[in-house]
């Protein structure tokens, strides 16, 4: 059996008529995550956050970089979850030990790898001319999450009234650590002074 059909015949065994009411497009708690892909939080981190189906926007990628502050796929859903789906906060969490995270990357080996899969170098040369800055790799999680979190916060598309939280999720336990609060950031509390 292939991947395809396993998947298309588990969907067959999970769907029943009527087993799911219908949810509102925008989150329940008016709040948005901007976190990693990595597999290990599947089934976890909402669930440790006290979060179920339709209570928050979840964003992922690879480290939960922002490789664009301006025009990137995170602020563009950033920015739609604010003014369109009623997101009134933002939490990006990193977790410990992201793959993303002190890997001496070999851009060169990587794009000669991409070659021989057949990605023509010309497209490469084109779009990302800068491999190593293009993959987003950091040293440290929490360092990138400290860094993701005032990109976002001095987005001139983000609204200084929406608190960006930073936060550390441990993918063994569950277990999460503030990095950065949101609430106490220089720009929010002066909007709320107002």
């Amino acid at each position: 059996m292939t991947q395809l059909e396993s998947i298309i015949a588990a969907n067959r065994r999970f769907t029943k008529p009527n087993a799911f009411p219908p949810l509102s497009k925008s989150p329940q708690k008016q709040l948005a995550i901007f976190t990693c892909m990595d597999t290990r939080l599947v089934d976890f981190l909402e669930p440790a956050m006290g979060l179920k189906r339709g209570d928050a926007k979840v964003i992922k990628n690879a480290g939960n970089i922002i490789v664009d502050p301006m025009a990137g796929a995170v602020i563009r859903s950033l920015v739609a979850g604010i003014f369109m789906l009623g997101v009134e906060e933002v939490f990006v969490i990193g977790h410990r030990d992201c793959g993303m995270a002190g890997l001496e990357l070999d851009a060169e080996s990587v794009k000669r790898d991409m070659i021989r899969r057949g990605i023509s170098p010309d497209v490469i040369d084109i779009h990302v001319p800068d491999l190593k800055q293009w993959l987003g790799l950091f040293a440290h999680p929490l360092e990138n999450v400290e860094r993701v979190v005032k990109i976002i916060r001095h987005n001139p598309l983000i609204p200084k009234d929406v608190p960006i939280h930073g936060l550390l999720f441990c993918p063994d336990d569950g277990h999460l650590d503030v990095v950065v609060d949101g609430y106490s950031q220089e720009n929010f509390a002066a909007h709320i002074l107002e």
